[in-house]
């Protein structure tokens, strides 16, 4: 059993590093969507020039940021959550709470978008799907990030699970910062 938990936690800290690499990357976003922006606005209301491309840019940029950066967001403990009840309860408590809302939701809903979305990626991308706006872009790329987001999720969800089983077993401490240190 240990040795199947230190391969589960080696597994579960290659997934953090690949979520937060891509998390890192989605930070730039922000960067990008933000000049994006503020370059249509100031062509849209300095010189009366606009382009669908460029508002579409903007959705699909802010939807990149949302969808690659939930499995980031998780690793961090990032996620709304109510914490009336969640806060007072015990390190030991908390961690059953994770566990078993990981093991109920998380992965079963994550699981299901990853893969009914895959589906919908793969039609927009057979037909090179455009959007039906004048001057719009492909809808293949943005489609294809719902598969990818909702699995970096499923994936970050495995490996919050594998962390809760090694601090319900003793084998990582309670403490948040601590145990993504550890991992």
């Amino acid at each position: 059993m240990r040795g199947l938990l230190a391969l589960g936690l080696q597994f579960a800290r290659g997934i953090d590093a690949l979520n937060e690499a891509v998390g890192r990357g989605v930070k730039w976003l922000v960067l990008i969507a933000t000049l994006v922006s503020a370059v249509n606005a100031s062509l849209r209301y300095g010189f009366d020039l606009s382009s669908n491309a460029w508002l579409e840019l903007q959705w699909y940029l802010f939807a990149l940021i949302f969808l690659l950066g939930a499995g980031y967001t998780l690793k961090h403990n990032g996620h709304v959550r109510i914490d009336v009840i969640y806060g007072r309860l015990s390190p030991r408590a908390q961690a059953w709470i994770d566990l078993f809302g990981s093991l109920l939701f998380l992965l079963p809903v994550a699981g299901l978008m990853a893969w009914f979305s895959w589906s919908m990626f793969i039609e927009a991308w057979s037909i090179q799907e455009v959007s039906a706006d004048s001057g719009g872009l492909l809808r293949w790329p943005i489609k294809l990030a719902i598969p990818l987001g909702f699995g970096l999720l499923f994936l970050q969800g495995l490996a919050e699970i594998i962390k809760r089983i090694g601090m319900l077993s003793g084998h990582l401490p309670f403490a948040r910062e601590q145990a993504e240190e550890i991992a």
